[in-house]
């Protein structure tokens, strides 16, 4: 089972963005990655192409590494580490082991 998964709510929990929060952008499974709107932010020089005639500087989100970031608990709002259940009807869902509610 996926511990972290697009559009999931996460905090930072290491790192120069710690205690920061977002929403999931990308997971890239292969690298153990993810995107987070609005964390780990760098400043990179655009080349002015057709494209983007103004060029200068943008700032883009990198990956995070996944060990670094922790789901949100819809309830409480604070982070939580995860379990699996499977339900009465076969299907497999995360669990918050804060407060015992469905992901």
């Amino acid at each position: 089972m996926l511990h972290i998964r697009k559009d999931d709510q996460v905090m930072v929990i290491a790192g120069k963005d710690k205690g920061k929060t977002g929403k999931v952008l990308k997971v890239m499974h292969d690298k153990n990655k993810a995107i987070v709107e609005h964390i780990n932010v760098i400043k990179k020089a655009q080349r002015r192409t057709q494209e983007n005639q103004q060029g200068g500087f943008v700032e883009i989100e990198m990956p995070i590494h996944i060990s670094n970031i922790m789901l949100i608990d819809k309830k409480t709002n604070k982070p939580t580490r995860f379990g699996a259940k499977i339900l009465d009807n076969g299907q497999k869902v995360r669990i918050s082991k804060r407060s015992g509610d469905v992901i």
